[in-house]
């Protein structure tokens, strides 16, 4: 009878353990379900101004608990130093010169509302396949990635056409020129150029003019009518576009309707909240994917009266301080609606803070810690490296800290498998899915060489020698900083990729960011005996990935930088573009 008994328990026991040896772990579970992904994304945030990259007098305690509860990287890599860049490549998943979203010339960025150029319609997006995956997608904030080709309401490259369900914010960028009273940003240089020109115009005019008034020159009525009329146009050619900067660039928009113009900053950052706190809530019964791209911390800093004069750095710390209070935010009503185990967030910045964005005594751009250069510099650590954390509990390992490179081109493939969906097979993906990484089943990033341009340019390329550990940049071409021995180009305003404003080096200056982060001591055949193989090394893989560039059109041309009245998005009928459909409501 107790052997009867005995087999009777085993029966029930053997399945037992079976089914529980074949269930699969929780974390695989929840990979295998589609989780939600949250994106953060800062404007011009430096890796210094975090308190969870080493910054103490910044108060950034939601995005340190962020960092506490997840995984912080340490060498996260923008692909561009600059935004309209940085993000085609974030959004893609590719170089940006792959997809002619890296400039040829000084216009590095989207410089209009109204210009052609933007995101080609056949850039296939994380976000579009994550719509086919059956996702509802939202990008609240910054767009700066275009918005019409041919028409004013085409929308070829309007978030809507690119995988988006909905859109709500800027479809440009936040510039100082949409404050009122603060000092014009964009062009500047340009701008007095041509104001100084029309001066000259019209100084020649008006002196020909008294000259014939007074018989003490001799020229034609007919010649000075032409004189007058040239300097009209010559007037109003430029000043229809930056005379209304704050007009045409300055907007706000909910999917395809124009709801500010000019947008009423004082509640920008309230309705940029509100809106993604709406998203979360309209969508918490599907998977969602929410890309939150923050108008902070570009100029002019818009801050709200709650958190001016809290920080020890000025507005600029008041605005970051503020940013991080709406990270908390949205963490909150993540946490609210009881997502939290089921939402990847991601939180980084597009690029590297500006050093040389100042007014008078105030710093208005951010600090980038250790590392030198920043904005605008596709070669210096302190243009490209920013913060990276992700936060997944229950799947990654809290409190992890990775020092492998990494790049924000890898969010691509990252959320893509995770959503269950297809990389394109039609053309050359630059990101790695990082989950393996993340979660801890490799020990090393896939990535063994990254390349940092500025616009078209090649500045430098990281090699990262796994065996060794070494963590090689070789620098071809460097700005040429100004003042001599100043960290940045404070006499431009921004470092130049080409021209007289850089230099050339061959061979090439070669640091190993594994022992000099900084970018102090470059190496030479005399200190490092592996100096000529390591050269030889980088200059092959160049070779290799230059093999995989084609030809594609330049979306950052002059002609599709400048301004095109039939191209720019109005709300009412051009040129009378004006409404606050906000304030109505």
């Amino acid at each position: 009878a107790s052997f009867l008994l005995l087999c009777f328990r085993t029966s029930l026991v053997t399945p037992l353990i079976f089914g529980l040896l074949l269930q699969p772990p929780l974390t695989q579970l929840s990979i295998i379900t589609q989780p939600n992904i949250v994106l953060l994304m800062a404007d011009d945030l430096g890796i210094g101004d975090v308190g969870c990259y080493g910054n103490d007098t910044i108060r950034t305690p939601n995005i340190d608990q962020l960092a506490k509860e997840g995984v912080k990287l340490t060498q996260h890599i923008a692909a561009a130093p600059l935004c309209t860049p940085s993000r085609a490549a974030f959004l893609t998943g590719r170089y940006p010169l792959r997809s002619g979203m890296d400039a040829i010339n000084n216009y590095r960025v989207i410089f209009w509302n109204g210009g052609s150029g933007g995101l080609p319609p056949n850039e296939t997006t994380f976000a579009k396949i994550l719509q086919q995956q059956g996702y509802s997608t939202g990008l609240i904030g910054k767009w700066h990635q275009g918005i019409n080709c041919g028409s004013r309401n085409d929308h070829c490259h309007h978030p809507l056409n690119h995988g988006f369900d909905y859109f709500y914010g800027m479809p440009f960028t936040l510039i100082s020129d949409c404050q009122p009273n603060e000092t014009p940003e964009m062009d500047r240089a340009f701008r007095r150029k041509l104001w100084l020109s029309t001066q000259m115009i019209g100084l020649i005019t008006l002196t020909a003019a008294l000259g014939r008034l007074t018989g003490l020159i001799s020229v034609r009525w007919k010649m000075l009518t032409c004189l007058a009329g040239f300097s009209l146009l010559f007037f109003i050619s430029w000043f229809s576009s930056y005379g209304f900067v704050r007009y045409w660039n300055c907007i706000m928009m909910r999917n395809h309707e124009v709801t500010e113009q000019p947008m009423v900053t004082d509640r920008t950052t309230s309705l940029i909240l509100r809106e993604s706190i709406s998203f979360i809530e309209r969508n918490k019964h599907k998977p969602f994917l929410l890309f939150l791209s923050f108008l902070h911390s570009h100029t002019p800093l818009l801050t709200t009266e709650k958190f001016l004069g809290r920080s020890r750095h000025g507005l600029y710390g008041d605005n970051v301080e503020e940013m991080d209070w709406m990270v908390g935010q949205v963490l909150d009503a993540i946490d609210k609606e009881g997502l939290k185990n089921t939402t990847l967030v991601y939180f980084a910045s597009d690029h590297g803070g500006w050093l040389e964005r100042q007014e008078g005594k105030r710093q208005l751009g951010g600090w980038n810690g250790i590392y030198r250069g920043g904005k605008a510099m596709g070669g210096w650590e302190g243009g490209i490296r920013v913060p990276g954390i992700f936060r997944w509990p229950g799947v990654l390992p809290a409190g992890t800290v990775i020092d492998e490179p990494t790049s924000l081109m890898d969010i691509y493939p990252t959320v893509v498998h995770l959503a269950g969906g297809v990389l394109p097979q039609d053309r050359v993906i630059d990101g790695r899915d990082l989950m393996p990484l993340l979660r801890g089943t490799v020990e090393h990033s896939e990535h063994e060489f990254l390349f940092h341009y500025c616009g078209i340019h090649l500045h430098a390329v990281r090699w990262h020698q796994k065996d060794s550990g070494a963590i090689w940049k070789a620098h071809y071409v460097t700005p040429v900083f100004h003042p001599p021995g100043a960290g940045a180009c404070y006499d431009r305003g921004f470092c130049p990729c080409f021209g007289e404003g850089v230099t050339h080096h061959d061979p090439p200056l070669l640091f190993d960011l594994s022992r000099d982060p900084s970018e102090a001591k470059p190496q030479s055949p005399d200190t490092e005996p592996r100096f000529d193989a390591v050269i030889r090394k980088i200059g092959r893989a160049i070779e290799e990935h230059r093999r995989t560039l084609t030809p594609v059109p330049e979306q950052l041309s002059v002609y599709n930088v400048v301004w095109k009245p039939w191209l720019q998005p109005c709300c009412g009928t051009f040129p009378f573009c004006w409404c606050d459909k906000e304030g109505d409501n």
